[in-house]
């Protein structure tokens, strides 16, 4: 079975960058679109931003020019790299292999000042 073992979250200011991480168990994670999730308090979870097997994206208009997701298949790891970051980003954010289905566990991130 799959495991997605997501890092990177954290607190920062309003306007800082922070860099997630999600690393795949296995030896498919190259045959896997994968996508980041976020989930504020009290809110439900949304797709955040996508990346396929070639490398298309796809953002939330919200976070578009702000956040970019890459891939590294060599090392089975997803990233997503967040900027200009506001307090409407605050949530757990989760990775998921939208391939086959599977969640990390998340990882919080908290904008305040």
């Amino acid at each position: 079975q799959v495991q997605l073992v997501e890092s990177g979250g954290g607190l920062v200011q309003p306007g800082g960058s922070l860099t997630l991480s999600c690393t795949a168990s296995g030896s498919r994670f190259s045959t896997y679109t994968m996508g980041w999730y976020r989930q504020p308090p009290g809110k439900q979870r949304d797709l955040v931003a996508s990346i396929s097997t070639v490398g298309t994206t796809n953002y939330l208009t919200s976070v578009k020019g702000r956040f970019t997701i890459s891939r590294d298949n060599a090392k089975s790891t997803v990233f997503l790299q967040m900027n200009s970051l506001k307090p409407e980003d605050t949530a757990v954010y989760y990775c998921r292999s939208l391939t086959i289905g599977t969640w990390g566990q998340g990882t919080q991130v908290t904008v305040s000042s």
